[in-house]
């Protein structure tokens, strides 16, 4: 008997893969490395299982994708592996961050640091990094924890996920493996800094050397490549705030 857990991952799988079609990664009949057995190819192993992929296709049939073939899935065609895996967040990771009511700033107590795009671009994420008189801290209810910083967002790239004038709260993660594709990230690296969608480029030895920035207006602002090194940072938005 299937469990109810991979009935369920199986019912995404099948999301997945419409959408996966609806966005031309995948043509069925396609004979130029993206028909059927190409997919069954690179998720199952075998260019000749296509009728396996076509059973899982199916809510009538009993057989289901499995987990091992699920995460393959999610490498070679960047699904928010946590949406597949888990059911959490959107098929491909780029969800909006969650818009919240703007709180009053409490100078003396919070766990937020509020600075200046300026500020933060240029120092570390620290309360002795910053002239006294420029720190501001502020609280948001049920965001707790250390290391958040909040900026306001200048310019349109990522209209309209995020609007010019936005204030954007985010935490730093402790390494380049953590970055997962097509999350919004702040990037921190000499002395500049970018709000982005993120995908990470690996080299020859399997290691992050680059990560591709792209905006959510993308018909005004190309994607560019970054260079990974010592000093690139990275926080994860988090959350937005925007004036009602």
């Amino acid at each position: 008997m299937i469990r109810e857990d991979r009935m369920e991952l199986n019912e995404r799988f099948i999301k997945v893969f419409k959408l996966l079609e609806e966005r031309g990664d995948i043509i069925l009949n396609d004979r130029g490395g993206k028909g059927l057995g190409d997919f069954a190819q690179k998720v199952l192993g075998n260019r000749a299982y296509g009728h396996i992929v076509r059973a899982y296709l199916n809510p009538e049939d009993k057989r289901c994708i499995d987990y091992r073939q699920a995460r393959i899935l999610c490498r070679e065609y960047g699904v928010n592996e946590a949406f597949l895996i888990d059911g959490i967040g959107t098929p491909f990771g780029m969800d909006l961050p969650q818009q919240i009511q703007p709180v009053q700033v409490d100078p003396k107590v919070g766990n937020i640091l509020f600075t200046s795009v300026e500020a933060f671009a240029g120092t570390a994420v620290d309360a002795n990094s910053f002239a006294q008189e420029d720190l501001e801290f502020f609280t948001i209810p049920g965001l707790s924890g250390a290391g958040l910083v909040a900026f306001p967002i200048n310019g349109n790239s990522m209209e309209p996920v995020i609007m010019d004038g936005d204030v954007v709260v985010c935490r730093e993660i402790s390494g380049i493996n953590e970055i997962r594709d097509n999350k919004i990230y702040a990037i921190r690296n000499n002395g500049s800094l970018w709000v982005k969608y993120v995908q990470r480029i690996q080299n020859n030895k399997g290691r992050t050397s680059h990560l591709k920035l792209i905006s959510a207006n993308h018909l005004e602002h190309d994607p560019f490549i970054e260079e990974v090194n010592e000093y690139t940072r990275l926080y994860q938005v988090i959350r937005r705030i925007s004036d009602l």
